[in-house]
């Protein structure tokens, strides 16, 4: 797991819907040494998946609006 498939396997709304869980198991505690650890690397993917497709909207953002200062001065020229 991990990796670009996971990235592309799963919507930013999915996995941060599962890290919620995985935190919440966590913080209800009851699970075994390995269980937590296990649950813990779900997470860090899970989050890894969120920072990507954050990263994504932002710089899709971020051209949408270079693209919109551009076109602004354009106009006033």
């Amino acid at each position: 797991m991990g990796g670009r498939t996971e990235e592309a396997a799963i919507g930013y709304e999915q996995a941060r819907d599962e890290l919620i869980e995985v935190v919440r198991r966590l913080e209800a505690g009851g699970t075994t040494l390995e269980e937590s650890l296990a649950l813990w690397e779900r997470g860090e993917e899970l989050a890894k998946v969120c920072r990507h497709w954050l990263e994504g909207a932002r710089a899709r953002l971020d051209a949408a609006l270079a693209e919109e200062e551009a076109q602004e001065g354009e106009v006033s020229s």
